[in-house]
């Protein structure tokens, strides 16, 4: 009985390890770089996902984050062309009315998103894509799928949680720092899925060793 109960806590823990890997580097921040891939440590392989990553019509908790300045980053480029077509000849950064921020915003979720998708480096899975660091790093991305859908269906969401006008406020105050203002939600989500699994993963250790 104690050598399968020995068993099973091997096995939680090594299921637990692999998984607060995942969860804590996908959790960190795409606008930071993380350092040069070596290229004989490279490989260029497709991003293998699991039942929730491939079949779900949301997307999975632990990509928020990097989907999230993804959207952000399309909401800015969007709005920040739409002003750009007023400024000469109106005045340098018009602001827009509201009927054409609600119509920007709209078609910054309603485009195809085809340039966005999965990139799976050293095991961990990453957004990749205009706007966000992971698109300079080497290997294969796969796009489509599932993963348009997922982003305009949150893209969507941001519009109906905040709405358009807080947005595009957001956007005059502080155009760079949208991100910031979308996404620091997800990012405190994706923390503490992490600190969920960190704490489950040192129950298992303390159990293993008193065995």
């Amino acid at each position: 009985m104690k050598s399968l109960l020995l068993a099973v806590l091997v096995l939680t823990l090594f299921d637990l390890r692999a998984a607060d890997d995942r969860k804590h580097s996908s959790c960190s921040s795409p606008l930071e770089d993380s350092g040069p891939v070596s290229e004989t440590a490279f490989s260029a392989t497709a991003p293998r996902f699991n039942a929730e990553e491939a079949y779900s019509a949301h997307m999975p908790e632990h990509l928020r984050s990097d989907a999230c300045r993804a959207i952000a980053f399309q909401m800015q480029k969007y709005l920040t062309k739409a002003e750009s077509k007023w400024s000469s000849a109106k005045v340098p950064a018009a602001r827009l009315s509201e009927s054409e921020y609600v119509d920007t915003l709209e078609n910054s979720c309603s485009q195809s998103w085809e340039n966005y998708g999965v990139k799976e480096v050293g095991g961990v899975k990453r957004f990749a894509g205009p706007g966000l660091k992971s698109q300079e790093t080497m290997s294969v991305m796969m796009t489509g799928g599932p993963w348009p859908a997922r982003l305009y269906k949150l893209c969507h969401s941001y519009l109906g949680e905040f709405g358009e006008e807080q947005i595009y406020e957001e956007y005059r105050r502080r155009p760079a720092a949208l991100a910031e203002f979308l996404c620091s939600e997800e990012q405190r989500a994706c923390t503490r899925l992490s600190d969920t699994k960190g704490k489950n993963l040192n129950k298992a250790k303390a159990l293993l060793s008193e065995l």
